[in-house]
């Protein structure tokens, strides 16, 4: 498969700033997510934590999934949205995480994941009709069903701290490109109502019942 000019150069910004990162340990402190650095100024850290990794693994697998659904979003929205849905979608996904471990100072995270999950969602809205094969899971799902499954487990994550993932980066950057899809392409609301609708309502619960699920 041919890849697009604008996906190549975004994969190779990638690449190129998490070699810097894992080669160069005060230029990887520099530029991570930290809470108590962006609140002290340092803006940059929401959008260059989205190009730094944590290890070779982490980056292949962004970027493989990337490589992707990438193109999918693409030939349907074109290059400029999808460069607004993944860099709309880190910034969104940097935000939720702020907003819910703004407390923690000491609270950091890389990697392109809140950007990814947001074309990830991009393409589902795009293309409800694409079958995902997810490990151990031997049979191939619709990607809706990947989706909601998805926001769910985030949720949930996001709350209990399941594992060493930034679950609120995964799940704002899924936001992200959920909304930022049906500004962007406001057909699929006549396309996929059915999906829009499903794939919709775990976000609506969250905008809603946040608050309460902070508490819990």
């Amino acid at each position: 498969m041919n890849i697009n000019t604008v996906l190549l150069i975004v994969i190779i910004a990638n690449v190129l700033f998490s070699l810097k990162g894992l080669n160069d340990y005060s230029f990887f402190e520099k530029y991570k997510f930290q809470i108590g650095g962006i609140k002290q100024g340092e803006k940059i850290r929401m959008l260059s934590s989205g190009f730094l990794h944590a290890d070779y693994m982490h980056l292949g697998m962004n970027m493989y999934v990337l490589y992707i659904f990438g193109p999918a979003v693409i030939g349907q929205l074109g290059e400029i949205p999808f460069l607004i849905v993944y860099f709309g979608s880190l910034f969104i996904g940097n935000l939720l995480t702020l907003k819910y471990h703004g407390k923690e100072l000491y609270y950091s995270a890389v990697g392109a994941s809140g950007a990814v999950a947001g074309v990830i969602f991009s393409g589902i809205l795009l293309h409800p009709d694409m079958r995902l094969t997810i490990f151990p899971i031997p049979i191939s799902l619709p990607s809706y069903v990947f989706g909601i499954g998805y926001l769910l487990y985030s949720i949930v994550g996001m709350k209990k701290q399941l594992g060493n993932v930034g679950h609120s980066a995964h799940l704002g950057g899924a936001i992200g490109g959920y909304i930022l899809t049906l500004i962007l392409n406001p057909s699929v609301f006549s396309d996929n109502l059915n999906i829009v609708l499903l794939i919709g309502l775990p976000i609506v619960l969250l905008l809603i019942f946040g608050k309460k699920l902070e508490k819990l």
